[in-house]
């Protein structure tokens, strides 16, 4: 059974304490690893392997970090295959998601903040007859990064490498639940030249490596994505410790379909925004609100594509949706089904498991669900799922569909389904989000701020505002 290892300060080794923790095959319900039960002796290493280095990464030039970066992204495309394999194993993802998706967007971060330094620019300030300003950024040293499980490779990789690239050291903390991927970079990452020290990946709980991380004295910087409620206890410990945040966190996100629009468009993209990585993206639209004078050819045509996803073995070319992540992941989102239920729900497709046979007889299953007949304001549509369950409900007004769009704690994304561009505009600037994508979903330029309002975190990932998150400004003036 293989065993997982750290990256500390350039080579793969046990955690401090010789214990490991199981890790589950999520469509076979088995062990099929272990993984370091790392603990704050080890964040200690890795931190003091990061300090070590920073000075020297700091200092190289941006070419050659530039250089490095760019090796690390042709790795990582190099064993496209056997890194797609390791994700769907580890995540319970279909295979070829994660070989068209997951994979290839995490060789994209490292090049895109590879080839980014290299296009940087600084602000200058004139004074007439006085002085000159001008800005200079830093690397800040050390950071953490701590990522999810639901998309491993890509979102760890989103947040390492412009830290790295910014000339920062890194200690990072990947998901316990899905940590292969983050385990075989780190080979990469050696084979690419990487300065020993400048990554140093910790594996183990959120407990342990996560909160040994974020209270570190010698880390002045976080950067996480996952759960709100975690978002929140992270904030209350580096807060007081006046450390910078970057917090990606939950989403409840609106679908919000008008009558003119490009019905077919929308209704195949809508399945995908729906039930992709079986729910399992911070971007779905779990909420699905419908113009009324469509609502019943929608809901016709809706729950007729949905029954046609194959929920099956996630290396099988033939799967639409793969198994959930965890098995407490998988009793949560059937718990939320009951309480569509007894709040009132009707189940018009799934709203169950789903049991398969031979080695996946054990695994996490769950049929894409569709339910209606829901209040905006219910449990159902205001609490985070994060699974392949969503609601649908009509509309008459705009006045009436962004009272409900806006009514959740939360506020990552939106998707809006017009031909009416003016109606599109007055929509988008109404919608309390941090992204609005109009007649498309999950259409990603990585030069554009990625991040939401409310509870759905705090500041912007993504393009120049990332390096910028990653380093400080120094205004520095020059008397004339």
């Amino acid at each position: 059974m293989q065993k997982i290892l750290n990256y500390i300060d350039g080579a793969l080794v046990e955690p401090l304490n010789k214990t490991f923790i199981d890790n589950y095959n999520p469509a076979t319900g088995a062990v099929y690893s272990h993984i370091p039960n790392s603990g704050a002796d080890d964040v200690e290493l890795a931190v003091a392997a990061a300090h070590k280095a920073s000075k020297a990464w700091a200092n190289t030039p941006k070419e050659e970090r530039s250089r490095i970066l760019v090796n690390i992204s042709n790795g990582i495309t190099a064993q496209l295959h056997e890194l797609a394999l390791a994700e769907s194993i580890d995540n319970g993802k279909p295979l070829k998601l994660a070989e068209k998706v997951d994979i290839p967007r995490a060789a994209a971060n490292f090049y895109f903040y590879a080839t980014a330094i290299l296009h940087e620019h600084n602000e200058a300030h004139i004074m007439e007859n006085s002085a000159i300003n001008y800005t200079l950024r830093q690397p800040v040293g050390v950071v953490g990064c701590i990522s999810p499980w639901n998309l491993p490779l890509y979102l760890f990789t989103w947040k390492i490498a412009p830290a790295l690239a910014s000339g920062n050291c890194v200690v990072a903390k990947p998901s316990e639940v899905t940590p292969m991927t983050a385990y075989l970079l780190s080979q990469i990452c050696i084979d690419a030249g990487l300065p020993k020290g400048v990554l140093n990946i910790v594996h183990g709980t959120g407990h342990n490596v996560g909160s040994a991380i974020v209270a570190h004295k010698k880390i002045p910087v976080i950067s996480f994505t996952g759960g709100t409620a975690t978002g929140a206890a992270i904030a209350a410990v580096a807060a007081p410790m006046f450390k910078k945040l970057s917090l990606e966190l939950g989403g409840k996100n609106p679908n919000i379909i008008f009558a003119d629009c490009n019905f077919e468009k929308m209704l195949q993209t809508t399945v995908n925004s729906s039930f992709s990585n079986q729910g399992q993206i911070c971007l779905c639209g779990s909420r699905i609100f419908i113009e009324k004078k469509i609502y019943e050819k929608f809901k016709l045509g809706f729950v007729e594509e949905v029954k046609k996803l194959t929920v099956g073995n996630p290396l099988s070319s033939t799967s639409k949706v793969g198994a959930i992540v965890s098995e407490q992941h998988y009793k949560k989102i059937l718990s939320y089904i009951d309480l569509a239920k007894q709040e009132g729900g009707t189940v018009l497709c799934g709203g169950a498991s789903v049991k398969l046979s031979g080695e996946n007889e054990n695994g996490w299953f769950i049929a894409p669900t569709i339910i209606e007949n829901l209040p905006f304001d219910c449990r159902t549509n205001q609490e985070e799922i994060f699974g392949p369950v969503v609601t649908i409900t009509p509309f008459e007004t705009e006045d009436e569909v962004l009272e409900m769009a806006n009514s959740t704690r939360y506020g990552l994304a939106a998707t809006l389904w017009t031909e009416n561009l003016t109606l599109a505009h007055r929509m988008a600037a109404n919608i309390h989000t941090g992204i609005v994508w109009i007649n498309c979903w999950l259409l990603r330029d990585l030069r554009t701020p990625f991040g939401g309002v409310k509870d759905s975190g705090v500041g912007r990932e993504g393009g120049f505002e990332a390096l910028q998150f990653f380093t400080e400004p120094k205004n520095i003036c020059i008397k004339l």
